[in-house]
């Protein structure tokens, strides 16, 4: 038994009649009728009944073509699947990334799925979240990690993470003695965090706490960089608001300390389009999904 059996099968079945099956699928009625018959010698039961008049299935033929519907689906899926597999293997996924992601997501998923497709090319590109969002509109990303929830129609967002918000001052500085510092302590002092054009949602997440906190700090400068932030630090210039991540970067010179009023978190979350996912984006979304324990339903909604 092959296939072209069981789709031979299917077309008389669904015309009732051979002349337009045959008509149908581009083959001669007698040809027809020996593959049927052929068909039913392997099954070992009666499928189709046959008069001069009409084509009718049997009890068992109606079972037969429950069931063989549904395995030309499978073989369908298989075939599409595999398809996927090499499309994946000469393809490229395009992730664009805050810096956290860098450090908090990349190393956990991306080894993950080098494994999972050997051949796929993947590039990750560091940029300003407006414009990720505008390559991710266009079709040049893929996968886009940002500060803030980016969706519509077409595109789905997730929150991946949390990034905690630390206090950094140098080692000599007046306040580093303490185990924790209060706002009051703060007054007067200069504080550098890094600027909006590179992530808004920072900036903004930063400046409201200290609204909200009625901190009055001497000044606030804005740094183009992490190093640029990190050197204002450990020059001893004054201290600075900044994720988490980057205290990975500090040398022993810089230290950090807890507010008595505990500093916010940046949320980061991930947005990619809603519908015709390719395979490497969809086995990304899976392996994020099961290493950070994300609610699938986001995740498939495609």
């Amino acid at each position: 038994m092959e296939l072209r059996h069981l789709r031979y099968f299917i077309t008389v079945a669904e015309e009732l009649s051979f002349s337009k099956a045959a008509l149908k699928l581009h083959t001669s009625q007698p040809s027809l009728s020996q593959q049927i018959k052929d068909l039913e010698d392997d099954v070992g039961v009666q499928l189709l009944h046959r008069t001069k008049r009409k084509v009718e299935l049997t009890d068992e033929g109606q079972v037969f073509l429950e069931q063989a519907r549904l395995t030309l689906t499978q073989a369908d899926k298989a075939v599409t699947m595999a398809r996927q597999v090499a499309a994946a293997k000469v393809q490229c996924l395009k992730i664009g990334f805050v810096p956290s992601a860098e450090i908090r997501i990349f190393p956990y998923i991306l080894p993950r799925l080098r494994v999972r497709l050997p051949k796929l090319q993947i590039r990750t590109l560091n940029l300003k979240e407006s414009d990720q969002i505008a390559k991710l509109k266009k079709g040049e990303l893929d996968i886009i990690f940002i500060n803030q929830k980016f969706e519509n129609e077409a595109f789905a967002s997730q929150l991946v993470l949390r990034e905690p918000l630390m206090f950094m001052l140098p080692k000599q500085h007046p306040l580093a003695q303490y185990s924790e510092i209060t706002t009051a302590q703060l007054k007067d002092f200069p504080l550098t965090i890094l600027t909006h054009k590179l992530s808004q949602p920072l900036a903004r997440t930063i400046t409201q706490f200290i609204k909200q906190q009625q901190i009055h700090f001497q000044s606030i400068d804005e740094a183009n960089s992490i190093a640029e932030a990190l050197q204002a630090v450990h020059s001893g210039h004054g201290c600075a608001i900044l994720p988490a991540y980057i205290q990975a970067l500090a040398t022993d010179q810089i230290v950090v300390r807890p507010l008595h009023h505990p500093l916010p978190c940046l949320d980061v979350f991930m947005s990619y389009p809603k519908n015709e996912l390719n395979l490497a984006t969809q086995q990304f979304l899976e392996e994020i999904r099961h290493i950070f324990g994300l609610d699938g339903s986001h995740l498939n909604s495609h």
